[in-house]
């Protein structure tokens, strides 16, 4: 969040920081998120819970920006603790940075993505 005396120059700087600040969010085929998450920041608690394609971004609206923004389609969340807009953001975004690939977690075990979720492999 840039911060000035001038408007445009806070714009810029805004810019400037959200550049420096840019993230990947793992998402799955269905564009929902690949596991049940809780963000902090401060006071401000955020759940962010996968959803069946078709239920679409359940959130209020500090969280449904971010996550549209982010290009998730269906997930479910809830706001707790502080009700302010800036730190619900910024426990959203904490939320998502923390989020981990299956990819990730297979290969931080040791085990195949199919081992993870418990597929059988087709002989």
């Amino acid at each position: 969040m840039g911060k000035s005396q001038e408007v445009p120059v806070a714009i810029k700087k805004g810019i400037e920081d959200a550049k420096k600040n840019m993230f990947t969010v793992p998402l799955t085929a269905e564009k929902t998120l690949p596991h049940e998450i809780m963000g902090v920041y401060g006071a401000g608690r955020v759940l962010l819970k996968p959803a069946t394609p078709g239920t679409g971004v359940i959130a209020g609206g500090p969280v449904r920006a971010v996550l549209e923004l982010a290009g998730v389609s269906d997930v479910l969340s809830k706001s707790l603790g502080t009700d302010n807009a800036m730190n619900i953001v910024k426990a959203t975004a904490e939320g998502l940075k923390e989020m981990q690939s299956p990819e990730q977690v297979a290969q931080r075990r040791g085990m195949s993505v199919a081992d993870i979720y418990g597929w059988k492999e087709k002989n």
